[in-house]
């Protein structure tokens, strides 16, 4: 598989992944203000930033993540002003599709809204990100079942012009260690290929486990950027 057109050095839609969903498949989603973007707050809490913002730019953050609200935020340098909380901040990384081996699975079911309540206790359970309310509607779900019940997940967050995010990848405790995920992350990929596109996913860099298990599976890194989740201060300036 070619990496030209990634490791170019040319600008390219996963280098601001959040602004390229936004302004491309997941249009349909974006709440603007001046220059920033970001997903309803019962979908995701991604905002999109421009790449060199200025206090009018954060002045919109501000109001689109609304009084106590969290902005989602991802990029190489990611510095909220003075005055804002910084809730959280990781290093994140991008790791992209060079020759998975995307497979269906029998067992994997598409889940529907009627699945949410479940998937919301899964998520909450075994923490594999944020997953709201209306998460499912960035993309296919797939879930697997034991006896009826849900005991892991997977499915599609970002969507860019050409490539498709893996995110929500999660297992019960009790189900752990049969490859369940493994299996999954196969089922979703295989579900992107199918439309011509390309998987990619982020992991936290701590992680060493899941960067392991990803890369045994034909992901490779492709770069770091940073995950900060900030709040702004409780009289945000005006604009």
């Amino acid at each position: 598989m070619t990496r030209d057109n990634l490791d170019s050095g040319r600008p390219h839609p996963l280098d601001n992944s959040v602004h390229s969903a936004l302004t491309g498949p997941h249009a349909h989603f974006a709440l603007r203000r001046g220059n920033v973007l970001r997903y309803p707050s019962d979908v995701s809490p991604f905002m999109a930033l421009p790449d060199s913002p200025d206090d009018a730019d954060w002045a919109d953050v501000a109001a689109l993540a609304g009084p106590g609200g969290v902005a989602g935020l991802t990029g190489r340098t990611v510095e909220p002003p003075d005055g804002w909380e910084v809730v959280t901040r990781a290093a994140l990384l991008q790791l992209v599709d060079d020759g998975v081996a995307a497979a269906p699975d029998e067992e994997a079911v598409r889940l529907t809204s009627a699945d949410v309540p479940e998937m919301l206790a899964l998520a909450e359970r075994t923490k594999p990100g944020p997953f709201l309310p209306r998460t499912i509607e960035m993309g296919a779900y797939l879930g697997i079942r034991h006896s009826g019940r849900l005991v892991a997940m997977a499915g599609e967050r970002l969507r860019l012009p050409g490539w498709t995010e893996i995110s929500g990848v999660c297992t019960d405790a009790g189900w752990r260690g049969r490859g369940l995920g493994t299996r999954l992350v196969l089922a979703v990929a295989a579900g992107i290929r199918e439309r011509g596109e390309r998987p990619f996913l982020h992991v936290l860099a701590s992680n060493t486990n899941a960067v392991r298990l990803y890369e045994s599976l034909g992901f490779r890194l492709h770069r770091t950027t940073t995950l900060v989740l900030t709040r702004p201060p409780a009289e945000p300036p005006s604009r």
